[in-house]
């Protein structure tokens, strides 16, 4: 049985930025993942994720945004990568939406730059879009997207670098203390280490074991589309910046055209119940796809109709949909990662220090009190 200094469990878009900031650090890393690097099974696939710092979820997420932009930053200095593109980001709904209040609060709390236009003028600046009268919308310039694989891979390859061990195709059965340690049981076998960290996307529920927590899984479709030939430069990158929609139907949210693909559209909101991660339904929902025509046809007719392209994602719900991020409860030797309940990705690159943190040094400076999986307790 090998015996290493951390093994990380789950090697996506938080597990592969753990395992860098560890190696980083000087410690023995063994990363540990069921599917191959990279994969779409879980959470972090997809082409993209929106980054922005007015978080109308909660202000307290401000400041590990501001570390997170820092550290994408620093990775792509590290790597040559393109990873951050600040391709700045509409909001826009009726004033007294989640999204307009929450958003102006998180600006004025921690005096972030966030401009106010009216639908007439977002409309005149970006002509792709379509907004009714009532509406109130922000515009933050900092906003933008991630390219997400290419952030995991980033992350993985930079952990390699530094010293990270991988095994991939190997499934975590469960873990447990043993010996002042950690013992990790596979079906390859067992590792040893003086610390374990967590982060498990959809399998979450059941590698935790903390059983006073539920955890809900969602099955969420992103889909992409066609601009029509007459509206190709609006809604190209450069042209357009992301956009997200607090409307009465939904919350929806998407992307310029970045490549042949075409314009990425998703919905936040709703999404089914899935039972099994490994049994996942991936065509498309006639239901999501006649949502996501009623937002085109009021809000980006230039856009077709008809899908050039489809994937399927996970969210892993917390109750209160805030993440869990912490020392595990019972096991002080374990940090934990969870719950991100589908929009945690931006903060991949932060989370990452946070469990470097919480492994070497039994807590992290970063503001992360508001997370802690006890509030649960």
């Amino acid at each position: 049985m090998s015996h290493l200094d951390v093994i990380v469990v789950g090697t996506g878009g938080i597990g592969s930025a753990a395992a860098f900031h560890l190696s980083s650090r000087g410690r023995r890393v063994l990363g540990l993942d069921q599917f191959p690097p990279v994969h779409d099974r879980g959470s972090s696939h997809g082409q993209t994720r929106l980054i922005r710092k007015a978080y109308f979820e909660h202000p307290d997420y401000v400041p590990l945004l501001e570390r997170a932009y820092s550290l994408w930053r620093d990775l792509e200095r590290l790597t040559g990568r393109t990873l951050l593109v600040e391709s700045g980001l509409v909001m826009a709904g009726p004033a007294q939406s989640s999204l307009v209040e929450g958003a102006v609060r998180a600006a004025a709390i921690h005096g972030l730059s966030l401009d106010r236009l009216s639908p007439e003028e977002t409309v005149g600046r970006w002509p792709a879009l379509s907004l009714p009268d009532g509406w109130q919308v922000l515009y933050e310039a900092c906003g933008g997207y991630l390219f997400v694989e290419e952030c995991v891979r980033a992350h993985l390859d930079a952990a390699r670098q530094a010293g990270a061990e991988f095994e991939h195709g190997a499934t975590v059965l469960g873990w447990r203390e043993e010996g002042g340690g950690v013992v990790v049981t596979t079906d390859r076998g067992e590792h040893r280490a003086d610390r374990l960290v967590l982060t498990p996307g959809p399998w979450a529920a059941g590698l935790l074991r903390l059983p006073w927590l539920p955890l809900a899984l969602l099955r969420k479709s992103l889909f992409w589309y066609q601009p029509e030939p007459r509206c190709e430069k609006a809604f190209a990158v450069g042209s357009l910046p992301c956009f997200a929609f607090d409307t009465p139907a939904g919350f929806f949210y998407g992307f310029p055209q970045i490549d042949d693909r075409g314009v990425k559209l998703a919905e936040h909101t709703g999404g089914a119940v899935v039972a099994d991660p490994l049994a996942v339904d991936r065509s498309v929902d006639p239901l999501e796809r006649s949502s996501l025509d009623a937002i085109i046809a009021a809000h980006l007719p230039g856009l077709g109709r008809t899908p050039s392209g489809h994937a399927v994602c996970l969210y892993t719900m917390s109750p209160d949909h805030h993440f869990l991020v912490g020392l595990h409860p019972d096991s002080p030797r374990v940090a934990l990662a969870a719950g991100f309940s589908g929009h945690g990705f931006k903060f991949a690159s932060v989370m990452g220090e946070v469990l470097a943190d919480l492994v070497c040094d039994g807590a992290s400076g970063r503001p992360i009190g508001f997370l802690s999986p006890g509030r649960f307790c």
